[in-house]
């Protein structure tokens, strides 16, 4: 009982660890898609991020550097898919794959012009990279029956980032629904023109949305390649971005049930890890490659119909045009 008690603990541990980014891109894409701004990038975004963080810090010293760098790019990126789409009015979908096209081949060939390395940043030690807070008191309690562990493993002892992203998601509900840019910010993303009416810019509420979505994702990269790993690696971002997206669709565009679904998808990769080599009784051992697809699995199976009827904003994907 105690063994699976603290297996429990453990899978849960990896599956806030491996959820954290995917929550944050599910947080950028709700405030860039309650504006009416659809945001594919989001995988481009993270990759960006992840790399400018990596070699920040390796270059800096500072993994605080790293992460400024990381909000800074992926913000530059998020005004680089605002120009086309809302300054130029631009398809919203092939301005969001073609950067996550050019950050996968921009990523790789910055890495090698600059580092050598094939595409990976330099390794960086642990006096440059954030790593796990221990509360007060966690070793203390650690071999106290059921609170330690849940004190030690659970609440203690993730990376700052960990805590940030389980923040980030009241903080966006706040925003969203409860103060005026938030009440501006879904009423441009239904009905832009009534919005115009009033007299407030959609232009810029638009761009104030997508630069919100770049910082987060900024975020969730310097966590792939400054907390989680101690290096950037080509593609490290591994198709989160759109998990996050199908997440974000999954969760109606409301962050509580996105970050569920984010944390469903964590769950299932954490362990996907630990049935990695175990034989199950009458089965036999699980293919790896079968386990490492699991979570793309669920996400087209759950989007194929298990999330009922998801209303996006009325207005998204479609161009505002000012009427003279």
């Amino acid at each position: 009982m105690d063994d699976w008690f603290l297996i429990s603990i453990l899978t849960i541990d990896a599956t806030l660890r491996v959820s954290t980014p995917l929550i944050l891109c599910a947080m950028a894409g709700i405030f860039s898609e309650r504006s009416g701004i659809i945001d594919i990038g989001l995988e481009g975004k993270l990759l960006g991020g992840a790399f400018a963080a990596g070699a920040a810090a390796a270059v800096t010293g500072s993994a605080w550097i790293g992460l400024l760098a990381a909000i800074a790019f992926s913000m530059c990126l998020s005004l680089l898919h605002g120009f086309a789409c809302i300054t130029h009015r631009g398809n919203q979908v092939v301005s969001g794959v073609a950067i996550n096209t050019l950050m996968s081949g921009l990523t790789v060939t910055l890495g090698m012009a600059w580092f050598g390395r094939g595409g990976q940043t330099p390794t960086l030690g642990n006096d440059i990279r954030f790593t796990a807070i221990t509360f007060p008191g966690a070793e203390a309690m650690a071999d106290v029956p059921i609170l330690g562990p849940v004190y030690a493993e659970l609440i203690s002892g993730h990376n700052i980032f960990v805590y940030a992203a389980l923040f980030a998601v009241p903080m966006a509900w706040w925003i969203v629904f409860r103060t005026r840019f938030g009440l501006r910010l879904r009423a441009v993303g239904e009905n832009p023109m009534a919005v115009d009416t009033a007299g407030i810019s959609v232009s810029w509420l638009r761009y104030r949305a997508v630069l919100c979505a770049g910082a987060l994702c900024g975020v969730g990269g310097a966590y792939l390649s400054t907390a989680q790993n101690a290096s950037f690696v080509r593609e490290m971002s591994a198709g989160m971005g759109y998990i996050a997206l199908a997440a974000m669709i999954f969760g109606k565009w409301r962050p509580v049930p996105a970050m569920l679904a984010c944390l469903l998808f964590g769950f299932l990769d954490a362990v996907a890890v630990r049935l990695q080599g175990v034989k199950l009784p009458g089965i036999g051992e699980i293919p790896v490659q079968f386990i490492q697809a699991l979570p793309y699995i669920l996400t087209v199976v759950l989007l194929a119909g298990f999330i009922g009827k998801a209303v996006a904003p009325k207005a998204i994907g479609v161009p505002f045009v000012k009427e003279r």
